[in-house]
This record gives C-alpha cells, structure tokens and sequence, in this order.
C-alpha cells in the first residue's frame, strides 16, 4: 500500500465505530423506497459533521442527497443507498423467522451495509484529500428507492452523472469478488382501467367490468411472452381488484407491471407492446385505461479498467475475518435453507475453470462464510435482475464490488439476510468494503492514465449511445 492509499484506510479505519453505528442505524430505521426521512436526516447531518457540503433533495426527490469534499478534478462519486424491503423485519442475529415489528420492513438486500460502506470510503478519500491537497472531488450521493423507484436513473436524465471522471459501488452479497458483465434494463408501469359498476346479476348488461380488462390483459402479455427474447423477463402484480363484493360489477382495477430486458432500447420497445396489449383489453371490456410510469432504469456497463484497480486493491487488504463465534452463527443460518453447497460468484458461474478454483477455496475454508477472494473476471456474464447502477455506468466509467456480507447461498430479500445484516458479520462487510473502495479512488487520483484509460473503455462501450427510460414529465414516486 503507498503512503497515500494508506492514509484513506487508516482514515477508514480510524472511523470505524461510526460506520458500525450508521450501518446498524439505518438498519434499525428499515425505510421504504422514497420514505428514507430518517435515513436521510440522519446521512446528511453526520455528512455535515464530518466536513462535506451538503446538498439536499437533488434532482427534485425528498429523500436524495448530494455530499461533496475537495475541489477541482478528478471528480469520483461513491453511491450508497439506504432502503429495505416491506415484510422482512427480522430480528437481528436470530436463527429463526421472528418479526421484531409485526408486519415490518427490513434490510433484505443490505442497503444498511451498502450504504454505510459507501459513507465509509467518501470519509476515507476526504482524509486522503485533506493530506495530500491534491486537486480532486469526492462526492458521497445517497440514492434511495433503489428496490422501487431507481432514483439514480432519475438522476441519469438530469445528467448529474454526465459530471464524474468516475463512479464507485459496492453491493453486499455471499462472496468476495469484483462485478462485472450487464444486467436487464427493467421498467415499471401502474395501468389503471375504469369502467361502470352495476348488480352482477340484476342488470349485469350495464356494467362494464374493469377488473374483466386487467384479466384480460393478463392473459394477453401471457402470450407475448413467447415472443421476447431468452433475457426478457415481465413480471405484475394486480394492487387493486376492484372490491370485495362479487355481485358488484367492478368499477376500477389496477395492475402493476414491470418489464426487464437485456438493453435498455428493448425495453423500452417491449413497453410500448405491453401498452398496446392494455389498450387492446379496454377495447374488448369496454372500459377506460390510463398509465403512469413508476420508475425504469438501465443495463449496466461494464468498465475493466476500474475493475483490474478494484481487484488489485481488494488483492492487496484481503478479506474480511470472522471469529469462531461469527462462523458458528453463519453455519447455522445456512443450514436454514437450501443452496448453501452452491459455488458463488460471476466467474465460478460463467467459467469451468474458475469454478473448479472457487470449489477448492470453498474446501479450504469449510465454513459457510466464504472468507476467499474470488479470482478476477472479466468475461461475459449476466445477470437477469436489474439495479439502477446501470443509468450511471451509461454516463461515466463505473465499476462495483461484492463483499461477503452472507452465508454461502443465502437467498436474497430473505429474513436470514436481515438478520445476518445486524449483525457484526454485515458490519465488518461495510467497513472492509469502504477500504476497497477508498484505496481504489486514489488510485484513480494519483494516476491520470488510470482515468483515461476507463475514459477510452467507457466511450468505446456506450458509442450506441444512451436511451434513458424516464419521460421528462415523470417524477420519483411510490405507486399506489
């Protein structure tokens, strides 16, 4: 480690008791998307304290925030998010489902962790930048709603990421390793039908049955399924039925939809054929539709160049500890559900050779934690879920890491995530996280070829050019 790097992990280090306590903080609040008030408040007044500047609400969303440091170029943002899950309180460091608010919400993606992590790294490259007085700009941007409303591809279509030399992320996960390849672009639309309501028996000729339209609907994008492509995926749910009574014509009905695809211009093409479908089904019902976007968001863009400075980093500090006592509550919890003998990681699932070396470090490590760094990938991979990381890496180079911060196989947006994330296992994910992360920024600082090079790789990447999948009129808001 240079003198330089190590000045921002020490200062990591340093700031240790802070970052456990904002990790378990947030985790204690467990938010809903654009609902993070108290998540918010509490980022952007320990930010304050700390030295940053301040801005709050960007780009017209409540609970968004901006914290910068330095001045001048590079100008590296860091991302954290801060929102959980609806359903999934769980106490912390149980072995067993128990709620600790009935009905509650929890860290089911570890959005406690992340978020912690990236504040972590922000206040270690502030260190690094106060010593040194080198010209640069480190930018903390806390970005809520993540799971519901992708607040950073809002943040795409007012170009605030258009303004970074680079973006750093990490992501809790059951494994050590440095992300690559692309996800699916996805978007999210409210369809609300309306009709008339009449007896369903006595005078069922003057009803017009709107919830007879969402059905119908239904069943016609069943069938446009089987003409998407292997990586489209559309999911719904109906979040208002029309009523309780089935004697009554139903008045109004809603369905809430979301449509992934590989590229984002895809998407965007196969939400306009879903539209059509809903406009067909009020046709056939004769009743009345309206949509409204909720949220959409990018593929992501993969950056080598970074990605190589992440692993030789991550090479560099290791990988996270555990004591006897960590290692038997991780062994437990993975014996509560299935898939804790599944080899982990991006490389391991798209490369036979890499999955016979992480089936060997998974031997020598024979606990279900795995305390290994997974070797470097860089090849093609996939992932069908989405994250809105990718509308930034369409606008400057990024790049991401996990950190094990799970069991071996721990099913995501499950309560055995929420409870291992209060715990001393999620904490120590946050701060070693921020070391990576915080190392890797000054590389990028002190080395200008470094920026370049993830310039050159990133225009080369995005020559398609980027189609954002937010209308200028739309707003970040929960559906309802």
């Amino acid at each position: 480690m240079t003198e330089e790097k190590q000045t921002a992990i020490s200062a990591v280090e340093s700031k240790k008791d802070l970052i456990e306590k904002t990790a378990d903080q947030i985790w204690d609040y467990a938010e809903l998307s654009l609902r993070e008030e108290k998540s918010a408040a509490y980022y952007c007044r320990v930010l304050e304290e700390e030295g940053f500047q301040v801005e709050r609400g960007i780009c017209g969303i409540q609970t968004a925030f901006s914290a910068s440091f330095g001045n001048g170029s590079p100008r590296i943002g860091i991302l954290a998010e801060y929102d959980a899950l609806s359903g999934l309180s769980q106490t912390a460091g149980s072995l067993e489902l128990q709620e600790r608010v009935p009905g509650g919400c929890g860290h089911g993606c570890g959005h406690n962790l992340l978020g912690a992590g990236s504040f972590g790294a922000a206040l270690g490259v502030k260190a690094y930048l106060e010593k040194t007085g080198r010209s640069g700009t480190v930018i903390l941007y806390g970005c809520p709603g993540e799971e519901g409303v992708a607040s950073k591809a809002f943040m795409a279509r007012d170009g605030v990421w258009k303004t970074l030399d680079a973006a750093l992320s990490w992501h809790p996960e059951d494994v050590n390793e440095v992300r690559t390849g692309s996800s699916n672009s996805c978007i999210q639309i409210q369809y609300k039908f309306t009709g008339i309501a009449s007896h369903a028996a006595g005078a069922p000729e003057k009803g017009r049955s709107a919830l007879d339209a969402v059905e119908l609907m239904n069943i016609g994008v069943q069938f446009l399924r089987e003409h998407v492509s292997d990586r489209a995926r559309i999911h719904y749910a109906i979040t208002d039925a029309g009523g309780l009574s089935p004697n009554v014509v139903q008045p109004r009905a809603s369905v809430l939809y979301m449509i992934r695809s590989n590229h984002v211009a895809e998407a965007v093409e196969l939400q306009a054929r879903v539209d059509r479908i809903a406009q067909g089904a009020a046709l056939m019902t004769d009743t009345a539709v309206e949509s409204k976007f909720i949220d959409g968001l990018a593929d992501t863009v993969s950056n080598h160049t970074i990605e190589r400075v992440l692993y030789r980093n991550f090479e560099e500090l290791g990988v996270p500890s555990y004591t006897e006592d960590e290692l038997a509550f991780a062994d437990a919890l993975a014996a509560t559900y299935e898939g804790n003998d599944s080899v982990p990681g991006l490389g391991a699932a798209n490369d036979p050779i890499l999955c016979e070396e992480v089936m060997e470090l998974q031997k020598k490590s024979g606990h279900a934690m795995n305390d290994f760094l997974a070797p470097l990938y860089q090849g093609e991979a996939f992932s069908a879920g989405s994250t809105d990381v990718g509308d930034v890496s369409w606008q400057t180079p990024t790049a991401q890491i996990h950190v094990a911060s799970w069991p071996n196989g721990c099913p995501g947006h499950s309560w055995q995530n929420v409870s291992c994330d209060g715990t001393s296992i999620g904490r120590k994910a946050a701060v070693h996280a921020a070391k990576v992360l915080a190392a890797t920024a000054v590389d990028l600082y002190e080395e200008p070829d470094l920026i370049a090079e993830a310039r050159a790789e990133f225009e080369k990447r995005t020559s398609s050019g980027y189609i954002c999948p937010i209308p200028e009129d739309a707003e970040a808001e929960i559906p309802e």
